[in-house]
């Protein structure tokens, strides 16, 4: 998209950023300015101005937090995503329960920051949302692993979901416990090839987009239990 007038280049990214916290918000709204390559076109309140200001300026990314009044940054995320899906999501919060993530992602969150991050952090994950790639802060990753694999010791034993099948099953719960795909292959000793083309099949079949989305797929199916 192309930068505003006034100094911004072509190739801009564009954020509308929201937070119901003044001195945060305009604190964000400084620190977003510093960083190259991206031009802040809005700052919201709330969620419900975060949507106006999505629909009005149609930026590449919203960087939202979750506790906001009138409309929660979840909700707004899922509304983002439904009706601007060219708009991606990077949530940048205090609030790092097991839930919060899960529901953030599940309702189409690309990253998933908390405010302790850095600058160069918080532009990572602009930039790699703008991209359609996920990133999500390394100590709730790490929770997350945590609880997927000790769920993953006694698997639910559950109907097959959205046609899934078994070996699908398990390639979901070991990306669940943040695997990779090369691991995965060692894991179930077939080749990274056969993994992907797992992989491929219940992101298609789930509507999965990443890897972030599959892990909140699985414990919003029971597939993974805390």
């Amino acid at each position: 998209m192309a930068g505003a007038p006034g100094g911004a280049g072509v190739s801009d990214l564009r954020v509308v950023l929201a937070d119901d916290q003044t001195v945060v918000r305009e604190g964000l709204v400084t620190l977003l300015k510093l960083l190259p390559g991206v031009e802040v076109v809005g700052a919201a309140a709330d969620g419900e101005q975060a949507v106006a200001l999505v629909a009005e300026r149609r930026p590449d990314v919203l960087l939202v937090d979750l506790r906001m009044p009138r409309c929660d940054g979840v909700e707004a995320t899922r509304r983002v995503r439904s009706e601007y899906p060219e708009t991606e999501v990077v949530v940048l919060t205090t609030y790092t329960d097991d839930d919060s993530v899960l529901s953030a992602l599940q309702a189409g969150a690309r990253g998933f920051l908390t405010k302790d991050a850095d600058a160069e952090a918080i532009a990572r994950a602009l930039h790699a949302a703008a991209a359609g790639q996920s990133t999500i802060d390394g100590e709730v990753q790490r929770r997350l692993v945590a609880a997927a694999m000790s769920g993953g010791q006694q698997p639910k034993a559950a109907e097959p979901v959205d046609g899934l099948t078994p070996r699908e099953i398990d390639v979901l719960r070991l990306i669940a416990a943040g695997l990779s795909n090369t691991e995965i292959a060692r894991r179930l000793v077939v080749s990274e090839a056969t993994v992907k083309t797992h992989v491929n099949h219940l992101f298609a079949k789930a509507n999965l987009r990443d890897r972030a989305q599959a892990v909140a797929y699985a414990y919003k199916t029971g597939l993974v239990t805390d």
